[in-house]
This record gives C-alpha cells, structure tokens and sequence, in this order.
C-alpha cells in the first residue's frame, strides 16, 4: 500500500515512516514548510523556534535517504499563515488564549495531506501522533488516546472526521516514547536522541507578545481591575495576558492575583484570588463530534480542558450551532476562552470544541 508519511524531522514521524517501510509499504514522506521564521527582530538578530525550522526539514530528508523513500517538501506558508497564524493573531487581540497546534494538525495537516496523498497515489496519509484509530460496532472510526498517557496527543487531533480517520494512520499510537527511541536507535536514525519540540513553532523565544505587536495587534493601554471592579493597575495591552495568569502583573497585593478575565472591547483585565478561577461548567462552539452525531443530552465523559490538564467528570449535553454545554462534578481551574476542550469515554475521543 502506498502512504504518505508527514514527516517533521523529529523521532516519532521518523520511527513512524521507518516502521512502515519495515513492513513493506510504499511510502513517500512530505515535509511542509509552514513558517518563514527570518522575520526581523528588535535587535536585528534571525532566530528560529524549536520547531518546523529548516534544519528540521533538513534531518526529515537525511532520514528518508537512510529509508530509502522518496522525500518532497511542500511549501505550505500561504495556508499556514491563513490557517493557524491569523487566528493565532485574531484571538489574542479578542482577549481570547488560542492554541494552534490543533489548527494545524486537524485543518492543515491533515485536510492538506489527503489531498496531495490523492495526488501521489496515495491511499493513507501517517503521522507521528501519539494516538490510534480503531473501529466501534457500528463500523465507524474512532479516535484513541496513544497507548503511553504521557505523551498522548488525541487532544489535538479532536477536529479530525470521519472521511479524514479513513485515511489516517499513526504507527507509534501504540508505543511508548521509550520504545519509540529505542527503535529508532535499533534502526541506525541518526534522530534518536532528538530532543522533543514545546513551544509554538512560528514564535521566536517564545515571545507572544512582541510577535503580535509585529503582526499588528495595538500596543494599547488599560485597565486593570480587582473583582469587585476597583482599578488596581494598567496593562499596556490584553494580548499580553491570559486567564489563569500569575507572573508578569506588576501588581503588590497581600495575596496572590491571578487573570480571571479579560475584556478585550473594554480594553479590561480583571485580577483576583486563586479561588475567583473555578469555573463547574462551560459553553464551547465549533463542536466537532468524531462519531458524526452528538452523544444524548446529559452524557457522561470526562474532559481536558487544556493539553496537560487531568481530565475531569463531567455531563455534556449538545446545544444548538454546533455548541455544547458541559457541567463539571467538581469545580475547574482557569478554564480559559478560546482553548480547547475535549470530551472522551475512557480512551475513546468523543469531539471537543472550543471554549467561549
């Protein structure tokens, strides 16, 4: 069978594209150029992330020359900036936290690749996700958690569809980090000491702020204010925080604040306790239900609300425009506008959304 393999440099797309050429599939590996990271910088200098940088693409070539498949580079950069960086941009400057790997996997990655793997002759398109694909009794396909709970990377993937896991495949789903370097040792890839990628890939050092003030978000002065609305303190603009925030507020006060909220029309940040963060429910939009069909009203799962979040209880009922209401068992931590929340039964992905 032929598959194209995303191939992003790393260990796990590498070990990916390796195990399927091991069992004799004909594999073609694309890596996509998403990010001209040679922007200027204040000082002048040309800084590159962690991450989907060129010497990345370089060590995805180096190791489809170590296999023996066929590497193409796809430049992608007009959908990538389309895609992931203007809502990266829109949402921050909305007072809203954005979290762009899941635009990318789901609306970019994925949605791109199949075609090109149509193109290619291709009938599945692999990656280096930690999570699997199975089938429910009905003979529809269902998303997984990765077999290793702390590497497992269904939470981005929740806007994948039907047709889209159709053509999915993620060979080291059932592996556990360990393993996956430990084969990709035993295979001779020079990457297997690779260090793993954290930050978001486009944002040089990490820096949100001044890479939205590039991407022409107003440097704005406001206020900031206490829960019961007093004025405790200025921000130089919203897009420079997010809810559950903590470092970085210039305040004094005898106990610890924290962002509880943001108003990005007001121009407002409000501050408060620890305890002003807890939240036992939440509404989220641009629901997508990986079955097709949302679950009855009143369903129990569990869900995350950010990527390394401990997942919690809770009853889920959709409501009209592709939205959903959840209610928690037990209050929630700096539950934050515009990440996602993703809903499962067990290890099986139900959908998720994002929170409004």
């Amino acid at each position: 069978m032929r598959v194209v393999v995303a191939m992003s440099g790393g260990v796990d797309s590498s070990v990916a594209a390796a195990l399927l050429a091991r069992e004799g599939h004909d594999v073609i590996g694309l890596s996509m150029q998403l990010y001209d990271h040679s922007g200027s910088h204040a000082d002048g200098e040309v800084r590159f992330g962690s991450c989907c940088t060129i010497d990345d693409l370089h060590d995805a070539r180096r190791v489809a020359a170590q296999l023996g498949i066929p590497h193409y580079i796809v430049n992608f950069e007009r959908q990538f900036g389309d895609t992931v960086v203007s809502n990266f941009v829109r949402e921050y400057a909305a007072g809203r936290t954005p979290i762009p790997c899941v635009h990318c996997n789901g609306d970019l990655k994925f949605a791109t690749l199949a075609a090109r793997a149509e193109g290619l002759g291709a009938r599945q398109v692999a990656t280096g996700h930690y999570a699997r694909v199975a089938h429910d009794e009905g003979g529809r396909y269902v998303l997984m958690r990765g077999l290793d709970a702390s590497k497992d990377q269904s939470y981005f993937l929740f806007t994948l569809t039907q047709a889209q896991l159709a053509h999915a495949l993620f060979p080291v789903g059932a592996l556990d980090k360990a393993a996956v370097r430990s084969l990709a040792g035993e295979l001779g890839l020079f990457v297997s000491n690779k260090p793993d990628s954290h930050e978001i890939c486009f944002v040089a050092d990490g820096d949100h702020a001044v890479f939205l003030e590039q991407h022409g978000v107003a440097k704005t002065t406001g206020a900031i204010r206490d829960v019961s609305g007093r004025v405790v303190g200025t921000h130089d603009g919203v897009h420079r925080y997010t809810v559950g925030q903590r470092k970085g507020l210039g305040l004094s006060s005898p106990v610890r604040l924290y962002v509880v909220g943001i108003d990005a029309e007001q121009g407002a940040v409000t501050v408060g306790p620890r305890e002003a963060l807890e939240r036992t429910e939440l509404t989220a939009s641009g629901v997508n239900w990986i079955a097709g069909l949302p679950p009855v009203a009143g369903t129990r799962a569990t869900a995350q609300i950010r990527y390394r979040h401990r997942e919690a209880a809770v009853s889920i009922t959709a409501i009209p425009d592709d939205r959903v209401h959840a209610v928690f068992d037990e209050p929630q931590y700096a539950v934050a506008p515009g990440q996602a929340v993703v809903f499962y039964d067990g290890d099986v992905v139900l959908g998720g959304g994002w929170i409004d």
